[in-house]
């Protein structure tokens, strides 16, 4: 095992994005966001990553930002910057991270914590896990894109709910916000992320790319096609997938997909 606070480790067709400082449960320093976004290029590299699966180490997902580290970091509005821009930068990369992106929570998923598991696609947790965002008992506020992923979740009035209270909702309260999409129990959470990397696998590595690239133009905004979204759709009809696909249909066969 590694003992890096973060690393990437393969698991099949799945890349694991490890959280690992499970002494502070998982609190996210600033060589851990420093890291990600290069650990993230790793994963969009390697052909045979499918997923990605965001996790903690030692039964937490994150606790948030480490706060032993604000005095020093807010100390000038210099300092502040450049650690804000490290921050929104490791979430940034994650959120448009070209392949699905899982995060697997188990325990603690609060501040930025909770802002890491809403970059990714979906979010499978363990019963018991618990939830926050909590800039407003700091003193702090949430930046746009943070807001913004928030609300794609939960929508705006729950949003507000989070946000104004900085409340801990409970996993079933999570799952009923749209917070979660999955809630299994602790020892089947495991079964599930590995469950959902395989079905993925089986799909094409391209068409999963051009359905994130169609969601996140529809997250911004974008409600009707263009040159650009047309020119996806027809594009695929001339990929080497497409060929797999339909000829593996008429064939009674699993597809053999041969894009990364």
């Amino acid at each position: 095992m590694s003992l890096d606070p973060v690393y990437l480790q393969r698991e099949g067709h799945a890349a694991h994005l490890v959280l690992n400082r499970p002494d502070k449960r998982n609190a996210l320093n600033g060589a851990m966001w420093a890291a990600i976004p290069g650990l993230l290029s790793e994963a969009e590299a390697d052909d045979g990553v499918r997923l990605l699966v965001v996790r903690g180490a030692g039964g937490a997902f994150a606790a948030g930002a480490d706060i032993s580290e604000f005095e020093q970091v807010y100390a000038t509005p210099d300092s502040a910057a450049a650690y804000s821009r490290s921050i929104a930068g490791a979430l940034d990369a994650l959120a448009d991270f070209p392949k699905p992106a899982l995060a697997m929570i188990d325990g603690a998923c609060v501040g930025g914590g909770c802002g890491l598991a809403l970059a990714c696609d979906l979010r499978f947790a363990a019963a018991g896990s618990k939830f926050g965002i909590t800039p407003g008992k700091l003193g702090l506020a949430y930046t746009l894109n943070d807001t913004r992923r928030l609300i794609d979740a939960v929508g705006v009035s729950a949003a507000k709910d989070i946000l104004f209270t900085g409340r801990i909702l409970d996993a079933e309260e999570a799952l009923a916000m749209g917070l979660i999409d999955r809630l299994v129990s602790k020892d089947a959470l495991g079964g599930a992320v590995d469950d959902f990397a395989g079905a993925v696998a089986k799909t094409s590595a391209r068409s999963a790319r051009v359905t994130k690239q169609i969601i996140a133009r529809i997250q911004a905004g974008q409600s009707h096609d263009d040159a650009a979204t047309r020119q996806l759709f027809l594009d695929a009809f001339q990929s080497a997938d497409f060929q797999e696909g339909y000829r593996a249909f008429l064939d009674k066969r699993p597809p053999r997909f041969t894009s990364g």
